[in-house]
Formats: structure tokens, C-alpha cells, sequence
């Protein structure tokens, strides 16, 4: 009998996709479901973007380049400059979602056996991402009593090893919430040019941010071109989960 990978033995499950039977059956018990496993938002896409689907006019859906193609990713160069972020099209590769821009991350910044550190907790798909890439995650626990700020810098520098290659942050964080303020990327960004490091910036809910806050991203600190990599994603933001929209975004 033929025997599947070690890879694939090893691969954990989504916990959360993990719950999806459970709420399915409540569902079909009549009790009524709050899925907080999963971050679907619970909000209609908007009108535009469906219509725009509907009323495709071409033939045939031929392949597109590998990067994506140039009239997208020169919106989405717009879009984030409206940001401040300086990016040009050619710094821009489109993926299918959210998912495979950390992948594609991950696959071509780290080697395998290597590590990365993520304040904990995190996206727990992480863990899936960096066991598919054969890449270490070592966890650094951020706490409720100060809202799951940053950790000290002294803290993940003791993680630090001839091993580790990359810091990931999700901003503002799922799932605590936390949004990453200028002096905490400040930190982190001297932490990565002292040793070296990439910066890995989950980006997927940037438009989450409330009480007048503002949203700092690693591409608005000077003197980091070389070490952030942005992860990003349609699916929160437009409430299109399922256009598995993404980008990658580096300098």
C-alpha cells in the first residue's frame, strides 16, 4: 500500500476549518452559529466588484503573466501609494490570496530548517505555512495585561540564532486586535538591520483600525527597502474572501 509523504503526515489541520463540522451540525440542530473561528466579514462585497464579474466580455480566460497582469498591478500601485508606500508595478506580484503571498514569502526568503519569529498569538495557518516551507517557528508571547503589545526587544533577541531569518507581524493583529504603533516598528526595524533579518508584514486587515488611529506599515520607515516583504489581501477589506485575491509587495 502506497504511503503518503512525511510531509504530509506531518502537516497540521486547520483549527480553523477544524470547527467547521461542529457548527455545520448546530446549524442543522436549529442553534444558531457565531463564527468566530474564521474571519469572514459580515458585510456585503461591494456591488461594483460582483458586477464587474458578471460582466466579463472576453471568450476565453487565458493564462495571465506570473507577476499578474500590468493593468492590475498598476491600480494596485496607485492604491498603495496612496498610502505612502513608493512602490512601483515591478515591485508587485500578485498571488491567489492572502495564503500564498506568506507561502511565496516564506519559500524564498527563508531556507529550510531555518527559523522565524512571531509574536504569539498569531494567524494560527502560520503554522501550516512555515511546515509546507520546512521553516522553524519559534513563538514570542505577547500578553492581555498591556493588550498584546509588542513584546521587548531583549526578548526576541534572545530567541534570535544563526538560524533565524525573519520576524512576522500581522498589523493590525489577528486575533488580538493590536495595532503596531510607530515607535514599536521603529524598534523592530533596528532589530532586523542589526541582525540582519527580513520583515514579514501581514497586512491583511490595514483598514481595521479605530478611534482615529493611524496605520504605520514598515514601508513607511526609512532605511528598511531591503528588509520588508508586505503580505496583502482583497478578501477582508471588500468582504471577497473567496476571490482569493492577494499580493506580495518588496523593494
Amino acid at each position: 500500500m502506497p504511503k503518503i509523504s512525511q510531509k504530509g503526515l506531518q502537516m497540521p489541520a486547520s483549527p480553523i476549518r477544524k470547527l467547521t463540522p461542529f457548527a455545520d451540525r448546530a446549524k442543522q440542530d436549529g442553534k444558531k452559529v457565531f463564527h468566530l473561528n474564521i474571519g469572514q466579514p459580515d458585510i456585503e462585497t461591494p456591488e461594483g466588484m460582483l458586477n464587474a464579474i458578471k460582466n466579463i466580455d472576453f471568450n476565453v480566460w487565458a493564462y495571465t503573466p506570473s507577476e499578474g497582469t500590468l493593468a492590475y498591478r498598476l491600480k494596485l500601485t496607485e492604491y498603495y501609494n496612496k498610502l505612502g508606500y513608493n512602490i512601483t508595478p515591478e515591485n508587485i506580484l500578485v498571488t491567489v490570496g492572502g495564503s500564498e503571498a506568506i507561502t511565496i514569502a516564506m519559500q524564498t526568503c527563508v531556507n529550510e530548517g531555518d527559523e522565524i519569529i512571531i509574536p504569539e498569538p498569531f494567524y494560527a495557518n502560520y503554522n501550516g505555512f512555515a511546515c509546507m516551507s520546512n521553516v522553524v517557528v519559534k513563538p514570542i508571547l505577547s500578553y492581555i495585561e498591556n493588550g498584546f503589545a509588542l513584546p521587548p526587544i531583549a526578548e526576541f533577541e534572545k530567541l534570535i540564532t544563526e538560524k533565524t531569518k525573519a520576524i512576522i507581524i500581522c498589523n493590525p493583529n489577528n486575533p488580538t486586535g493590536y495595532l503596531y504603533s510607530r515607535e514599536e516598528l521603529e524598534a523592530l526595524k533596528t532589530l532586523c538591520v542589526k541582525y540582519d533579518l527580513f520583515l514579514f508584514s501581514d497586512e491583511a486587515y490595514r483598514e481595521f483600525c479605530y478611534d482615529g488611529r493611524e496605520f504605520i506599515s514598515p514601508m513607511h520607515l526609512d532605511g528598511l527597502d531591503e528588509n520588508v516583504v508586505i503580505m496583502d489581501t482583497v478578501s477582508k477589506r471588500y468582504s471577497a474572501c473567496g476571490a482569493r485575491l492577494g499580493c506580495l509587495i518588496t523593494k
